[in-house]
């Protein structure tokens, strides 16, 4: 069956993650090997694996497959990778543990209140991976018109464009086998994408 997935909003949530507000964004400086000769390089995938490994301290399974498949998509764009965020992982675990008993697939907040972007998943079965939610959301970018920097008529396409948005350079995600036996996954960022008016790169 074929997996659903729901356009990317903004988020707020202060009241689960108290230390969102002091969030970092790392300094060039501290990204490995990032100057600018590296990013105009044909990197390739084991250069953007390592470069993900470095970005994703105390990283285990899943969330490597998150980071690695979120940076092989912003380097088709010429983007800084992101770098895992143990917070903004601890909210999507907290959302993602919220919706093991319905599997429903809903944001995490009103869509008028945010600080962070999300992402959200659901696949049929329990087979599902981060390299599936993330390839599904990257799909979107034929849906993209960067010229009218906007999305084809009756297509999505703000989970792609969240991925490859500039400014964006800390990620947390989660996946969840629901007791329905189906998968639920969310990756939260931050600063968030998807301002209205602005291109994504």
């Amino acid at each position: 069956m074929k997996p659903f997935f729901f356009l990317l909003f903004p988020l707020f949530f202060l009241s689960k993650i108290t230390s969102i507000h002091t969030l970092q964004i790392p300094s060039k400086s501290l990204l490995p090997s990032l100057d600018q000769t590296t990013l105009n390089k044909n990197l390739d995938n084991d250069t953007i694996y390592k470069i993900s490994k470095q970005l994703c301290w105390n990283c285990l399974g899943e969330a490597i497959q998150f980071l690695f498949h979120h940076n092989l998509v912003r380097a088709t764009k010429m983007e800084l990778p992101l770098t895992w965020d143990s917070n903004l992982e601890k909210y999507a675990k907290w959302w993602a543990s919220s919706r093991k008993e319905d599997c429903r697939l809903m944001h995490s907040f009103p869509e008028s209140d945010f600080k962070l972007g999300e992402n959200i998943y659901w696949g049929s079965g329990s087979t599902w991976t981060p390299t599936d939610a993330v390839n599904a959301w990257a799909d979107e970018q034929k849906y993209y018109n960067y010229a009218s920097n906007s999305c084809v008529e009756g297509q999505l396409c703000g989970h792609y464009t969240q991925i490859v948005w500039k400014s964006t350079r800390r990620v947390g995600c989660a996946r969840v086998i629901c007791d329905s036996g189906d998968v639920f996954m969310t990756c939260n960022y931050f600063p968030p994408g998807n301002y209205i008016g602005e291109k994504p790169y």
